[in-house]
């Protein structure tokens, strides 16, 4: 019998009393996938990451790992994840090397195996040379991946990652991502990874897009982006509705107004800009076109941009 998925949600629903973080979300992670929860701070990335971490039970629906439920057999969950948290989780004044020490004694991990283990992070992952330096004297970049090896230390099958570069400058982003993907073929180890970088989303296999606790999307980068219609143009306008409805008299096809800006979706964008701006040249303020992007799916999919939640 092949082993059940990595991932399993399905119908999840999270609920702080009147108020759903989650409203019936279902997606699967493949075994040996990058996939990426993709949405703005509030949606309920971090929520659907808890659940699977086994901190937070489900209201309804199921989320299973490995085919163990969450919530009826955490402890069995608890030995296939490693799980890197957005906040620092590492002993500032240890070294790297006695932080994946003490971590792996909580896994029940002894002896000649951790320190074996151990190095062989800490060497993966280029730390070796500051193993025995203090936590507290390592870059921002550098303290990420000792998190990343203690997620990995005892081996799991799939690695939560829930914003694995807050705080750290773009190099650092790049960084942490290109360790992430050479490490999901070397550990043999499936990634959950959750972000509100549209970049970062772009580096996965497949991204679900979470919007006010409700999946908008589920695809690759690629699918998701080919369900929009040929280019995009923005239209910024004093009156965008009487100029969308102009537009639209003029030109015909689908032409929307999204958070006070005329949204347009056409195979020729390039060739109308002109006609556009010859048409309507006291109308219009700027005109923007360009290819499809994560965040025109986005606005698409769910009626406005891509912004944070209160």
């Amino acid at each position: 019998m092949p082993e059940p998925a990595p991932v399993e949600v399905e119908g999840l629903e999270v609920r702080y009393g009147e108020r759903a973080a989650l409203r019936g979300v279902s997606f699967e992670v493949r075994a040996g996938e990058l996939f990426g929860l993709l949405g703005p701070n509030g949606g309920g990335k971090t929520t659907a990451l808890q659940v699977l971490a086994t901190l937070l039970a489900p209201t309804r629906g199921s989320a299973r790992v490995f085919g163990a439920d969450v919530a009826e057999q955490s402890a069995v969950v608890r030995r296939r994840i490693g799980v890197v948290f957005q906040h620092p989780a590492l002993d500032l004044r240890l070294t790297p090397h006695e932080n994946l020490r003490h971590h792996g004694h909580l896994y029940g991990l002894r002896g000649a195996d951790l320190a074996r283990r151990s190095a062989e992070l800490l060497a993966r992952l280029g730390v070796a040379d500051r193993a025995h330096d203090r936590v507290d004297t390592l870059s921002a970049g550098l303290r990420r991946r000792v998190e990343i090896a203690k997620g990995l230390l005892h081996r799991p099958g799939l690695l939560l990652l829930d914003e694995p570069t807050v705080g750290l400058d773009p190099g650092g982003r790049r960084d942490v991502w290109d360790t992430v993907r050479d490490l999901r073929a070397a550990e043999r180890v499936a990634v959950l990874a959750t972000t509100h970088l549209m970049d970062e989303a772009e580096r996965c296999d497949r991204i679900g897009i979470l919007d006010r606790g409700e999946l908008a999307a589920l695809g690759t980068p690629s699918e998701l982006k080919g369900g929009i219609r040929g280019d995009v143009i923005s239209l910024a306008s004093a009156d965008p509705d009487r100029l969308a409805g102009a537009i639209r008299g003029r030109f015909g096809g689908e032409v929307g107004v999204v958070d006070g800006a005329v949204r347009i979706e056409r195979p020729d964008g390039a060739e109308l800009v002109p006609r556009l701006a010859e048409a309507f040249p006291g109308a219009i303020r700027s005109i923007t076109v360009g290819a499809p992007t994560l965040e025109d799916v986005f606005l698409q999919r769910t009626g406005h941009r891509f912004r944070e939640e209160p």
